[in-house]
């Protein structure tokens, strides 16, 4: 078995296509600005993050909601340089709500929401760096 992806259902595809792609800097895969899918890939390692169209996914069940309600998920991405990766970031528009700050003696995190109120986590492995 092999991990394929993280998919979120999302309300607003193309503002999360936008996050994921020109704030976070991920690469999609076939350039669906307008959905209904699309995934996203860092520079480095096998695993996505995808993003559905929740109404779509709806349809095909027939139980999702309109509009998630509290954190259902969290996404957590590794960087090398947790604070230069904040500042690339920050100023191409995104808005950290915690962080960068230690989380443990091992790991360094910051966090901030994609536009449907996903969590992202940012991690920075000190042990990765000698730290």
């Amino acid at each position: 078995m092999e991990l394929a992806q993280v998919r979120l259902l999302v309300t607003d595809f193309a503002a999360c296509y936008r996050f994921y792609a020109d704030i976070l800097g991920l690469k999609p895969q076939s350039g669906a600005v307008d959905g209904p899918y699309e995934k996203f890939s860092p520079a480095a390692g096998s695993a996505g993050i995808a993003i559905q169209d929740r109404e779509m996914m709806a349809g095909i069940l027939g139980e999702l909601g309109d509009e998630a309600n509290g954190h259902r998920s969290l996404v957590a991405l590794r960087v090398d340089d947790l604070d230069a990766y904040c500042a690339q970031i920050t100023a191409r528009g995104a808005t950290l709500i915690h962080g960068p700050a230690p989380l443990t003696d091992r790991m360094r995190v910051a966090h901030l929401k994609d536009p449907e109120g996903n969590l992202v986590e940012l991690q920075e492995w000190l042990l990765l760096r000698g730290s």
